[in-house]
């Protein structure tokens, strides 16, 4: 297996495994949350199967995470550029850009949970999100509302 797409194909597999253990879930509350049968789950995580978009897509979004971070895809983009992802308060926060000063953008992952107190903070600028998914909660000042899709 000397091909790089076989290699991350292939760690695909425990990947998915690991990602249901952590989460506490079994096959059939799985099989359930993304309608994906329980034959069909247990042979993507033995590496019986291999994975396709139209399975890791609702795999992705029950488990919280990016398709990047399910198939541990390598970094793309300028490789004289190495902007690192951190960790930082539950969030995934990906740099977009990469010199210093003026206009800095993010890719931020928030994973889907339950409601937590707000911890309001300032900062100088301005936030634009994009939301893929969910309802996301925003507080701001003595406003607290439940942003959704629906008119």
């Amino acid at each position: 297996m000397t091909d790089p797409l076989d290699r991350v194909l292939a760690a695909t597999g425990p990947r998915l495994r690991a990602l249901r253990k952590r989460h506490g879930a079994a096959l059939a509350e799985l099989s359930e949350t993304t309608g994906i049968s329980v034959s069909t789950l247990s042979r993507l995580e033995s590496g019986a199967r291999r994975p396709t978009l139209e399975l890791l897509l609702p795999l992705a979004r029950a488990h919280g995470v990016t398709l990047d971070h399910l198939v541990a895809a390598p970094a793309t983009g300028d490789p004289r550029i190495h902007l690192q992802p951190v960790a930082r308060h539950g969030m995934t926060y990906i740099p977009l850009t990469g010199r210093p000063g003026g206009i800095h953008a993010y890719k931020i992952v928030i994973p889907a949970g339950p409601r937590k107190d707000p911890d309001p903070q300032t900062h100088e600028g301005y936030d634009w999100v994009y939301v893929l998914d969910g309802r996301p909660r925003l507080v701001l000042a003595e406003h607290d509302i439940v942003l959704s899709l629906d008119p």
